[in-house]
């Protein structure tokens, strides 16, 4: 059966950083669209960032952009989430998902596209 697992996550203080990583278990990433998702209590669940396996590229939310950065290491199979300059509300649950469609919007990939596969997540909060 395919899975995929989340770590990295932990406790750090406002303006710290940290690395999630996303791996599959049964298939390979490489040619997959990878997104990462949160989601905190009592709120919606939020596209954050995704990597497309067609061609590479990176999409971020506005709410994130210039503080997280994915990437993709296809000699190990995995796919990273760097976290900088943490904020208090990018406390939540962090998650990532696979899929196989393509789609001409890339706002879409963030905002409602479906992926195939999902890990349990991995919990972030940011408290001082």
């Amino acid at each position: 059966q395919a899975q995929l697992v989340e770590s990295g996550g932990g406790l750090v203080q406002p303006g710290g950083s940290l690395r999630l990583s996303c791996a599959a278990s049964g298939f390979s990433l490489a040619h997959y669209t990878i997104g990462w998702f949160r989601q905190a209590p009592g709120e919606q669940r939020e596209g954050v960032s995704c990597i497309r396996g067609s061609d590479g590229r990176t999409i971020y939310a506005d709410s994130v952009k210039g503080r997280f950065t994915i990437s993709r290491d296809n000699a190990k199979d995995t796919v990273y989430l760097q976290i900088d300059r943490l904020k208090p509300e990018d406390t939540a649950v962090y998650f990532c998902a696979a899929a196989t469609g393509g789609y001409s919007a890339e706002s879409y990939y963030l905002t409602g596209a479906p992926y195939d596969y999902w890990g349990q997540g991995t919990q972030v909060t940011v408290s001082s």
